[in-house]
C-alpha cells in the first residue's frame, strides 16, 4: 500500500508540475506576440528612421543590458518581500504597454526609450518567474520543465512575427499598424495571469535560506557557479542580437521587409524544439548538452554572408543557439547555486547575461558597419572562449544534473 500510495503521491505531483508549467507558458505565450512580434520588426523599423547597424546593435544591446542587468536587483527584492506575484504583474504590466507605443515613435530616441521600457518590465519579472518555475517543475525534472515552458513561450515568438509579416504583407513599410497589431493580444495577458494565478495557488512555495544577502550562508556564490556565469557571458555576447541581424539582410538587400519577420518566426519554431530537445538531454546528460551551443553560434555567422539561402539556414542554427541559452542554460542556475537563494541566483545569471548582451550587441554592431568579417571574427573567438570555460565545467560536474563538485573557488 505505502508504495503504490508513494507512486501515486508522486504521479500527482509530477500533472501539477505540468499545469503549473504550462499556466506559466500560456502567459508567456501571449507576451511573446507581442514582444517577439515587436523584436522581429525593430531593426529594420530603426532603419526607417535613420539608424546605423551600430546604432541598431547598441539599441538592442541597451535593451538586452536593462532587462538582464537589474535583474540582479530585481531577484534580491523578490527573494527579500517575497512579492514574487506582484513583480510578475507589474512587469508584465510594462510590456503590453511599451511595445503599442512603438507605433507612436518618430525618433530614434523615443523608440530605445520604449524598448529600455519594455526591458524593464522582463526584468522585475523575470527572476520572481523563474524560481517558481525552478521549485515548481522539480518533479518533472528542471530541464524538461523550463523545455516544456520555453517551447510554449517560442509558440508566442512564432505567432507574432508571422502576424506582423501578414501586416507589413498587406502594408509595406506600414510598421506602426504591424506595431499595433502585434500588441493587441497583450489586451488579453494579465487576465490570463490572474488565472495562472489562481493555478499556482497548488505549487510549492518557493523557500529561500536566510543567509547574508541571499549568497548563502558563506556569503558567496559558489565557485561553480561563477565559472558557469562567464561561460554565460560569452556565449551569450558572442552570439548577434536578432535586430542587427535582420538589419544586416535587409541593408545588404538579401530579404525583403517582409521576409524578416518569417526568418523570425522560423528561428523561434527551432527556438522551441531545441529548447525541449536540450532540456530533456540536461536532465539525462547534464551540462553536456551545453557543448552544442558555442558550435550552435558559429554556424550561425551565416546569417551575414550576404546570400539569402545561406540567411535561412544561418537562422536555423541562430534559433537552436537561443533555444538553449533560453531554457537550459536557466535550468542549470538552479542546480549550480547552491546556498543563493531562487530569484537572486536568477537575478545574477540574468545579469551577467544582460552585461555580455550589452557588449556584444554594440560591438558586433559597430564592426559590422566596418567589417563584416570583423564581426565574425570576434563572434568566433568569443564562442571558442567559451567552449574552453566550459570544458572544466564539465569535468568538475559529478552524477545527475545539479550534483557537482567542491563548490569552493
Amino acid at each position: 500500500m505505502q508504495p503504490d500510495r508513494a507512486q501515486g503521491d508522486g504521479a500527482a505531483a509530477r500533472r501539477r508540475a505540468v499545469t503549473v508549467v504550462v499556466a506559466f507558458g500560456l502567459v508567456s505565450l501571449l507576451g511573446d506576440v507581442v514582444y517577439e512580434g515587436a523584436r522581429s520588426i525593430l531593426g529594420p523599423f530603426l532603419g526607417t528612421l535613420g539608424a546605423s547597424a551600430a546604432m541598431v546593435g547598441l539599441v538592442s544591446g541597451v535593451g538586452e543590458f536593462v532587462g538582464s542587468a537589474l535583474r540582479a536587483a530585481t531577484g534580491w527584492l523578490a527573494d527579500r518581500t517575497a512579492a514574487y506575484w506582484a513583480m510578475t504583474f507589474l512587469g508584465y504590466g510594462l510590456t503590453i504597454v511599451a511595445v503599442p507605443l512603438l507605433a507612436l515613435a518618430g525618433r530614434i530616441d523615443l523608440a530605445l526609450a520604449l524598448v529600455v521600457a519594455e526591458r524593464l518590465g522582463k526584468a522585475l519579472r523575470s527572476p520572481a518567474r523563474d524560481a517558481l518555475l525552478a521549485e515548481a517543475s522539480r518533479p518533472l525534472g528542471r530541464g524538461w520543465g523550463f523545455g516544456l515552458h520555453e517551447a510554449l513561450d517560442q509558440a508566442g515568438a512564432v505567432i507574432g512575427p508571422l502576424l506582423a509579416a501578414a501586416v507589413l504583407a498587406a502594408r509595406a513599410g506600414d510598421y506602426r499598424t504591424a506595431f499595433l497589431a502585434v500588441g493587441a493580444p497583450g489586451l488579453l495577458l494579465l487576465p490570463v495571469l490572474a488565472v495562472a494565478r489562481r493555478v499556482m495557488g497548488t505549487a510549492p512555495t518557493v523557500t529561500s535560506p536566510v543567509g547574508s544577502g541571499g549568497r548563502g550562508e558563506s556569503g558567496r556564490v559558489p565557485g561553480q557557479a561563477r565559472r558557469y556565469l562567464v561561460f554565460v557571458a560569452l556565449t551569450a555576447g558572442g552570439l548577434a542580437p536578432f535586430p542587427l541581424v535582420a538589419f544586416s539582410a535587409v541593408d545588404r538587400s538579401a530579404l525583403s521587409d517582409a521576409q524578416v519577420p518569417l526568418l523570425f518566426a522560423l528561428a523561434m519554431a527551432v527556438d522551441a524544439l531545441a529548447a525541449l530537445w536540450a532540456g530533456r538531454g540536461y536532465d539525462r546528460r547534464g551540462l553536456g548538452v551545453l557543448a552544442t551551443l558555442p558550435l550552435l553560434s558559429m554556424l550561425a555567422l551565416v546569417v551575414f554572408s550576404g546570400h539569402p539561402g545561406l540567411v535561412w539556414l544561418g537562422a536555423l542554427a541562430w534559433g537552436g543557439a537561443m533555444g538553449i541559452q533560453e531554457s537550459t542554460l536557466r535550468a542549470a542556475v538552479a542546480d549550480l547555486s547552491g546556498p543563493t537563494r531562487p530569484a537572486t541566483a536568477y537575478g545574477l545569471f540574468h545579469a551577467a547575461y544582460g552585461v555580455a548582451l550589452l557588449a556584444g550587441g554594440a560591438a558586433l554592431g559597430a564592426l559590422h558597419d566596418w567589417s563584416v568579417w570583423g564581426l565574425v571574427g570576434l563572434a568566433m573567438a568569443a564562442q571558442a572562449a567559451a567552449g574552453l570555460v566550459l570544458f572544466p565545467l564539465l569535468r568538475g560536474a559529478r552524477g545527475a544534473p545539479g550534483e557537482t563538485a567542491d563548490p569552493s573557488p
